[in-house]
């Protein structure tokens, strides 16, 4: 097996620290080496002050070795390292005096007997290390069953197994103390190795997962990130962030920690601003605090009779600020919080601001609300003069039937009136007939 097949080495460049480079593709805490084109750094015989490497293995776990053998090591060299027991098999991701610099910054001491590099990595020890990996992820499920058996309240999140095989390193997350003794010896029973526990927390987990952040980079406790400092929602509100818990949050459920980056110098910018609860007291009127623009050193006042119209809104600097607070402090009154006396008038928020979101907005490419509406009035009109129609003609008929039904009933009526005034006239006529007929008898 060749060990390009597993590095990947870049072919654009020759050991400046990408991922490929370094045969580190997971890209977590990848260490750009900007001495790599110095011709003293760019050299592949070992020098007697720079036998030191580092070593990246999975995830983040990362180790310093001694190249005693002066080996001609470059970033992305596969190589099997001293490891107790056995071997490990890791990638050279540091050459050089970067790896000095990196030990001291990691406080690792040189008086303890270091660990060494036993030699680039064989075809034999490859395929180990291979077969080793493959069974990373079986050992982990089977191992939070056996943790579930004996009833541990702990979380198994990650196995990582040496490269020979020997030894594997289980990571688990507990919210308190675990007695996994018995737990060490069912899993050295199962797997027949060497294991190691080691806890870890949620933002560690997080690292070792890995991911994209909400701003769109890779996650800092997965590229540089490895000292964990406490977060605040104190640094949130220093900030003048909403304090939203899903928004403050990151994908380890803890408070982000690019919180703590800038809250130093928000804190010191806060120091020049004046008190929020300070009053401006001007010929034209009271105003008070209403918002503060930290960075820039500009505050926004409103009129004390209408705090939530920003219509009469001012924005001046902190200075000025500070400059009308003396003022006040002395009895004076300037006429305004822009000039002292009437030749400048106070420019109100809408002319002195503008919006720097509007061309940034979601919606800008979407039609306007009004056409919007237009077209909605439109096609309602449209279906309320079809189903007019529809009614309609649905009334002439029930009225050309009604129209029929009357006529005829009129017909049959009349029918029915000519008939009897028939039999009418025909009694009639009978009747008249008949008194005659008496009268002529008795002369006879």
């Amino acid at each position: 097996m060749n060990t390009n097949d597993i590095t990947n080495n870049c072919t654009s460049c020759v050991g400046c620290g990408c991922s490929q480079c370094t045969g580190n593709r997971s890209g977590k805490l990848e260490t750009y080496d900007y001495l790599y084109d110095i011709p003293e750094t760019a050299t592949t015989t070992v020098k007697e002050s720079d036998k030191y490497v580092e070593v990246s293995f999975k995830n983040t776990r990362k180790g310093f070795y001694i190249n005693s053998l002066n080996l001609p090591l470059e970033k992305g060299d596969l190589v099997a390292v001293e490891a107790n027991p056995g071997h490990d098999i890791g990638t050279v991701s540091l050459t050089g005096k970067l790896v000095q610099i990196q030990m001291r910054n990691k406080r690792i001491k040189t008086d303890n007997p270091p660990l060494k590099v036993f030699r680039k990595a064989k075809p034999n020890d490859l395929e180990r290390y291979k077969e080793a990996k493959s069974k990373e992820q079986w050992t982990m499920i089977r191992s939070r069953q056996i943790a579930k058996s004996l009833g541990l309240d702990m979380k198994i999140g990650d196995v990582e197994y040496q490269g020979d095989g020997l030894k594997a390193i289980f990571y688990y997350i507990a919210d308190r103390r675990v007695d996994f003794r018995q737990l060490i010896r069912e899993l050295a029973n199962e797997f027949r190795i060497k294991v190691e526990m080691r806890q870890i927390g949620a933002r560690q987990e997080a690292g070792l997962i890995g991911g994209i952040g909400p701003c769109g980079r890779q996650l800092c406790c997965s590229g540089w990130m490895t000292n964990f400092r406490s977060v605040s929602t104190n640094a949130a509100r220093i900030q003048d962030i909403s304090p939203n818990p899903q928004k403050l949050a990151g994908q380890c459920a803890k408070l982000k920690c690019c919180l703590n980056y800038e809250v130093n110098t928000y804190y010191e910018a806060q120091g020049l601003l004046p008190n929020k609860n300070t009053e401006l007291r001007t010929q034209n009127g009271t105003y008070r605090h209403y918002k503060a623009d930290i960075l820039a050193q500009q505050i926004t006042y409103v009129p004390i009779d209408s705090p939530r119209s920003m219509d009469e809104a001012v924005v001046i600097s902190t200075d000025r600020a500070m400059e009308i607070i003396d003022m006040n402090n002395r009895g004076e009154e300037p006429y305004s919080l822009h000039s002292n006396t009437e030749d400048r008038h106070p420019l109100s928020y809408r002319k002195d601001s503008k919006d720097i979101l509007v061309d940034s907005s979601l919606t800008r490419f979407d039609a306007p609300k009004k056409e919007q509406r237009s077209k909605r009035r439109k096609r309602n009109n449209r279906k309320k003069q079809a189903q007019g129609r529809q009614n309609q003609e649905k009334e002439a008929g029930q009225n050309q039937g009604s129209e029929k039904v009357i006529k005829g009933t009129a017909e049959r009526s009349q029918q029915r009136t000519r008939k009897k005034g028939g039999r009418n006239q025909k009694r009639n006529q009978d009747q008249e007939a008949q008194p005659k007929q008496r009268t002529d008898n008795p002369t006879k």
